[in-house]
């Protein structure tokens, strides 16, 4: 798409779907986290805890840093977004990348209960550490979003193409608008009080 193309489209904000994800893979994490410590696996509860929290620390700063050159190099350059282009409702974007990410979820929550067995809780640990990964992050975002008093979103058509990441390579450009626009804040959580839009 070359720079500047005005076509309509249907627009994502760009927070809300890095956030989809940390909730589901904060609660996968933290059930068999405990579901893991039920069993003494063959480590035993004790390292395999300090084993997980270890990588939930590990995995937190890994998954709120990375690619942040890459989101700050799109939210520079993004363009504002067009009258005619649709913004996506919060909703429609969380369920949109939970429905295309469930069995990545299901898969992860069924890899961390089956490491139990070998090291308690440790893997639960490391998906929730994930989780509290993408919350960083969007916060991050919401930090670059307040400080240019302008939302950034991504085409729903590229996000697609991409797998849903938002700083993927088929993603060339972001949209921007004003602060008010849509029905999440900076960093992608839901508006406390109606946009004025």
């Amino acid at each position: 798409m070359a720079r500047g193309d005005r076509r309509a489209y249907g627009l994502a904000r760009v927070a809300v779907v890095v956030r989809a994800g940390a909730a589901p893979l904060w609660w996968l994490g933290v059930f068999s986290a405990g579901a893991g410590l039920l069993v003494p696996g063959l480590t035993g509860r004790r390292i395999g805890v300090l084993a997980g929290a270890a990588l939930f620390i590990v995995a937190a700063a890994v998954v709120a840093c990375a690619r942040r050159r890459r989101y700050a190099g799109l939210a520079r350059s993004a363009v504002r977004a067009g009258k005619h282009d649709v913004l996506q409702d919060r909703a429609v974007s969380v369920r949109n990348w939970r429905r295309g990410h469930r069995w990545w979820l299901l898969l992860g929550f069924a890899v961390a209960l089956g490491g139990s067995f070998a090291v308690p809780a440790a893997g639960g640990l490391l998906l929730a550490g994930c989780g509290v990964g993408l919350r960083l992050k969007a916060a991050w975002l919401g930090r670059l979003e307040r400080a240019a008093d302008a939302l950034l979103w991504v085409r729903v058509d590229r996000l697609a193409a991409n797998g849903g990441r938002p700083a993927g390579q088929a993603v060339e450009e972001y949209r921007s608008t004003g602060i008010a626009a849509g029905d999440a804040a900076p960093g992608g959580a839901r508006r406390r009080t109606a946009a004025l839009v």
